[in-house]
Parts: structure tokens; C-alpha cells; sequence
């Protein structure tokens, strides 16, 4: 039966219809589903095990940048901060926690858990007169005030510093901290407080000294080491330089005797032709030996480097150290106004005029190192751009010389080529005679 139009057109309908519904029911590759995570997932936090179960975690408002963040308040250990460890992984390179419960655990209900952030937040010792200080160091005209007052100017929209100073061992803690750095009366049966800044920067330093006994690695090689690093002024051997070996010469007639004379010794088979070749091999061999060791001693003295003379003494990596501590104090606990006035203060209380006159000399050494590698760079260029002259000048030429070679037609090349010798030329036939 042959085919009809009709019927031509109803395949290529329901053909269509195929592809049209085929992309909107996706096949599904994968087996299993994994559940949503969850809006906020566990962080991992490390407690001090002295803590009791009367600790807890209050918003408090930071002294440094005027923001809530989280303490942990113990009634008794006192405050703690918690520090932010990130992992240095890339983003690429997905890390997590796994938590398992410790073999001694008498719980059977206890189970794994996974943790997907890789962040750590560890708890560490916190001072709580950092906390009272921006009430303390009030702009205006400072006044002796009962600690309540003090602590009812600092910002406390959780309530959650009236809550915790409720306990009796908490607030003599604050109002014993409040004492160290404030000045105090005694107005009845109550203590009244202001802050005294000379002893707030007694307490700073005491700090600063603590700290500057073991400061971590990193701070210590990029603000103490680094910083007082001399630049490279020059590079010397120790040693002088080695006079030119010999070369190893023949042995004469007599030499030649006593070399048989040996070998004849330690083996009387041995002729005295034979004896003499293998004793001036070994003379050469021993020759070869000794001045290869000799050009591996120069070598290693050649390649001593003197740095420089400045050598930072014990006493100026000291300051260096105090004063990077006193400044990471300042930097990250206190108002940015009270840091600024207990910075301009320190000079009075300690001596930096060796450290100061340390770093006055290196940035002078560092910047005569830096004209010197000027020089040196401006020199390089001078001979860099002469040398390109000179390639330039040769490239122009071997283009002119090319192109010369390509106008001349093909005849005149052929005519190069034909052996004239012998031969007249054609002005000698047009001479006068």
C-alpha cells in the first residue's frame, strides 16, 4: 500500500512529541539522597577542663571594636575569650571534624558525630578590666563612682553581665580587677572607683613583659627577627685563594730508581720497567685527589656571606620583643582613644633609646642597599640597551643584504655564476689606444 501524506505527517507529530518530553523527566543518577543541612550546623568549641557546670557562654560587648561577641564566664576560673582557629586548606580541599566518644566511656549511648565546619574555637584566659574599661575611660571629667555606676554605663542589651554579676564570686572578682587599675575612696560602707591611667600602664607593661618571654613563632620571625635584620652589604672568603697546582711532571732517572726500588720491595717479581708506570699512575692518581679536595675547601670558604657588621644586641631584641607585645595589647583589647594616650606614655616608663638607635642606623643601611641595587639595575639597563643597539644594527643590515639579493633578476644570477677568468672585460674595449 503506498504511503499517504496523512500518515507521514502523523509519525513525524509523535516524533516531535518524543523529543519535546524527553528533556522534562530526567533520568536520576544518584542512589541515595543526603539531607538538607541544617540552617545552623554545631561548631566545635574546647573548654577548659577546670570549668564547673556552672559556666557559661554570655554576649558581652568588646572593649577594642564596640561589637557583641562571646565569653565564657566561669563563678569559679573567672572569664575566658574564645579564639577563632581557621584551617589554612583551601577553599578546594574540604575539611571537617569527626567526634568519637573515648573508650573509657561507660555511656553505650554515646555515638559519632560529624562536624562540617573545620573551624575551632578555643577557649583562652580572659582579663575581665578590659571589659570595664570603656566605662572607665569615660572623654569627660572622670569622677569617683561606685562600681554599680561604672557597670551600668556599659552597653548591655542581652542583660546578660547583670545576670552573671549576681553571682557573689563574679562581681568580687570584677570590682578586685576594677582595683588595680582605679583609684579608690571609701564613702561609708561602699568603695568608689576612677581610673587611674598611670597604673592602668604599670598593669599593660607587667603584661607585655609576660607576653615578650615567649612570644609565638610567627610573631617572633616577622615583627623581632625580620624587623631587625640587617640587609646583605657584602660576600668574602675566609680563606685566601689557592696558588695554581703544577702540572705533574715525569719522573727522572732517580726517581725512577727509588720508585723500583719500593715496588721491588713489596713485590721482587716486578721488573723495574714494569715498576716505574705503575708508581707514576699512582702519583698522578693521589695529584688528581688532592687538588679535588683542595677545590671542594675553597668552594665551601667561597661561598661564606657576610651579612653585615649590625647585629642586633640581646638587650635591643628585648625592647624589640616588649614593645611588640605592648603594642598587640593595645591593638587588640583596649579603645582605640585610651591606646593612644598609653602609647604616647610609654617612653616614660621604659627606655628605648637603644632600640631606637638601632633602627635608626638600619633604615640608614637599608636605604644605602637599596641606591646601591638602583645602580646596579640602571647599569644592567645601560649595557641590556647597548647590546641591543648592536643586535638591531646587525638585524637591519642582513635585511638590507636580503633584500638586495631579491631584486636582482634571474640573469644577473646567472651571469654570477660564469667563470670570467681570463676574460676581458667590455670597458676595456672602449680604451683609447
Amino acid at each position: 500500500m503506498p504511503r499517504t501524506r496523512s500518515t507521514k505527517g502523523a509519525t513525524a507529530a509523535a516524533s516531535k512529541d518524543k523529543t519535546t518530553t524527553t528533556p522534562d523527566t530526567p533520568a536520576s543518577t544518584s542512589l541515595y539522597t543526603l539531607p538538607s543541612a541544617p540552617p545552623n550546623p554545631p561548631k566545635l568549641f574546647i573548654l577548659p577542663e577546670s570549668a564547673t557546670p556552672k559556666a557559661r557562654i554570655i554576649t558581652l560587648q568588646n572593649p577594642r571594636y564596640s561589637r557583641p561577641a562571646r565569653y565564657l564566664v566561669c563563678p569559679t576560673t573567672g572569664f575566658y575569650e574564645f579564639t577563632k582557629i581557621t584551617t589554612p586548606s583551601p577553599s578546594s580541599q574540604p575539611r571537617s571534624w569527626l567526634l568519637t566518644p573515648s573508650s573509657s566511656s561507660s555511656s553505650l549511648s554515646a555515638s559519632s558525630t560529624t562536624i562540617q565546619s573545620p573551624d575551632l574555637f578555643l577557649a583562652t584566659p580572659y582579663d575581665p578590666l578590659f571589659l570595664i574599661l570603656p566605662a572607665l575611660a569615660t572623654p569627660c571629667k572622670r569622677m569617683f563612682l561606685s562600681p554599680d555606676d561604672h557597670l551600668d554605663a556599659l552597653p548591655n542589651p542581652d542583660r546578660h553581665l547583670s545576670n552573671i554579676l549576681t553571682c557573689e564570686s563574679t562581681r568580687k572578682l570584677v570590682e578586685r580587677r576594677m582595683a588595680v587599675i582605679c583609684d579608690t575612696v571609701e564613702a561609708g560602707d561602699e568603695v568608689m572607683y576612677r581610673l587611674n591611667e598611670a597604673k592602668l600602664l604599670s598593669e599593660i607593661i607587667s603584661k607585655a613583659k609576660k607576653m615578650a618571654k615567649d612570644l609565638p613563632k610567627s610573631m617572633e620571625d616577622k615583627f623581632v627577627k625580620k624587623a631587625l635584620e640587617a640587609p646583605v652589604m657584602s660576600i668574602k672568603s675566609s680563606q685566601a685563594p689557592l696558588p695554581a697546582l703544577a702540572p705533574p711532571s715525569l719522573p727522572t732517572d732517580e726517581s725512577s730508581a727509588d720508585l723500583d726500588t719500593q715496588s721491588a720491595a713489596a713485590a721482587s717479581s716486578s721488573s723495574s720497567s714494569s715498576a716505574t708506570t705503575p708508581s707514576t699512575e699512582m702519583s698522578e692518581s693521589q695529584l688528581a685527589a688532592t687538588s679535588t679536595a683542595a677545590t671542594s675547601v675553597a668552594s665551601r670558604d667561597d661561598l661564606e656571606i657576610i651579612s653585615s657588621s649590625l647585629v642586633p644586641s640581646p638587650e635591643v631584641l628585648s625592647l624589640q620583643r616588649l614593645r611588640v607585645s605592648f603594642s598587640f595589647i593595645l591593638s587588640s583589647y583596649l579603645p582605640p582613644s585610651l591606646s593612644a594616650a598609653l602609647k604616647t606614655q610609654l617612653p616614660s616608663q621604659i627606655d628605648f633609646k637603644e632600640l631606637d638607635a638601632y633602627l635608626d642606623t638600619l633604615q640608614k643601611l637599608r636605604q644605602e642597599a637599596a641606591a646601591s641595587r638602583a645602580n646596579d639595575f640602571s647599569g644592567k639597563r645601560t649595557r641590556d640597551e647597548e647590546e641591543d643597539e648592536r643586535l638591531e644594527k646587525k638585524r637591519k643590515l642582513a635585511e638590507e643584504e636580503k633584500l638586495k639579493k631579491a631584486n636582482v633578476s634571474r640573469g644577473v644570477k646567472k651571469l654570477a655564476k660564469v667563470n670570467v677568468t681570463g676574460m676581458k672585460k667590455m670597458s676595456d674595449f672602449f680604451k683609447k689606444k
